[in-house]
């Protein structure tokens, strides 16, 4: 029997396949970070096409912690209302809701990518005063006061996402946003206990982990999404993650969703069908963690054989959703399980 659409308990939640929709910013939140027609179309119409999760986009829990100006906020009771429909939506069409709560630090405040992505001056945060690229601005390293605003912020973001529906929480530390470049030696140059050695580098995010954790429910699961390595010498690598896992793991953490890079520009990433699986797999094997595979996973048969070889508990589903929101469908299809919608829904299918 295949694996691919049988049930994941995490906790207890229960998702009903092991297909899961990828947080993907939109960049069509209002300027004041509030959900819009788009998000109430886009995320309930994959849940429909039948993934078990759908994690909605790096949603910012501080104004200066978007990656644009068009991303969706959760640091104000004011966006609850378009959140809570936004949750109630995806439920209704079949799916689990999930959310990822984000800072974009020393990457905020670009352009969105079809006017050039280009910096638009905003004043950044960041571990150390590195800018991430030439032409961004340099960050303003977070003091301790600003370290605990920024780890209140992710507290009460996860109060709010579950206040509006939200069932799975993921927090951000991939590909060089805030939590992300306190984690690599490439962006993260201070000299107090939160620099130098990889123990101290790991120390804010694991503080942020902690406390994120203790206002969740026991019952529900909490995710963090992780970049393996940064492709880069002397940069975090795969050994890093793996013992960063182990104390996520200890923390409660219930599934690492595993990517890789985004720290520093002008990397070469061996990019290829399954080319992140490995990290997946390291984490599962010799961590013992429930993970999360993604990149370029885009056949139902790639889909299952990760599954198969024991590599991932979850796929996430990426760019192949853009383009086609009814891939679980037509996977279904293709590995003979039955249709993962809706009895209700099932006529139309």
């Amino acid at each position: 029997m295949g694996l691919l659409f049988t049930p994941l308990e995490l906790r207890g939640l229960r998702l009903k396949n092991r297909l899961a929709m990828s947080p993907m910013c939109q960049y069509s939140a209002t300027e004041g970070g509030e959900v819009t027609d788009w998000h109430l179309l886009h995320y309930p119409t994959r849940a429909l096409g039948g993934v078990g999760l759908v994690i909605v986009e790096a949603t910012a829990v501080l104004p200066e912690g978007r990656i644009s100006p068009f991303d969706l906020g959760i640091w104000s009771e004011d966006h609850l209302p378009g959140l809570r429909e936004l949750a109630r939506r995806i439920r209704e069409a079949g799916a689990v809701p999930g959310i990822q709560l984000a800072h974009a630090g020393r990457k905020a405040g670009t352009a969105r990518p079809w006017e050039g992505g280009r910096p638009l001056g905003w004043k950044v945060v960041g571990p150390s005063p590195i800018p991430f690229a030439e032409g961004y601005p340099v960050p303003e390293a977070l003091d301790e006061a600003g370290m605990a605003r920024v780890l209140e912020a992710f507290v009460e973001g996860a109060k709010r996402a579950l206040r509006a529906g939200f069932l799975v929480v993921e927090l951000h530390m991939a590909h060089g946003y805030l939590l992300s470049s306190f984690l690599s030696p490439l962006a993260n140059r201070r000299e107090d206990a939160y620099g130098g050695s990889r123990e101290n580098r790991m120390r804010f995010p694991l503080e942020v982990a902690r406390a994120v954790r203790e206002a969740i429910p026991p019952e529900l699961p909490l995710f963090v999404r992780v970049s393996a390595t940064d492709w880069a010498e002397g940069g975090w690598g795969l050994e890093d993650t793996l013992a960063f896992a182990e104390r996520l793991k200890a923390l409660g953490v219930d599934l690492l969703d595993l990517s890789s890079g985004g720290v520093v520009p002008g990397v070469r990433v061996p990019v290829a069908p399954g080319f992140q699986v490995p990290f997946a797999d390291a984490v599962r094997k010799r961590v013992g963690m429930p993970t999360g595979a993604v990149g370029l996973l885009t056949t139902p048969e790639q889909a299952e054989t990760v599954l198969q070889a024991g590599s991932a508990d979850l796929v996430l589903l990426g760019r192949v959703l853009l383009r086609d929101p009814y891939f679980p469908l037509k996977a279904a299809k293709a590995l003979g399980a039955e249709a993962p919608v809706p009895p209700q829904y099932q006529r139309a299918f």
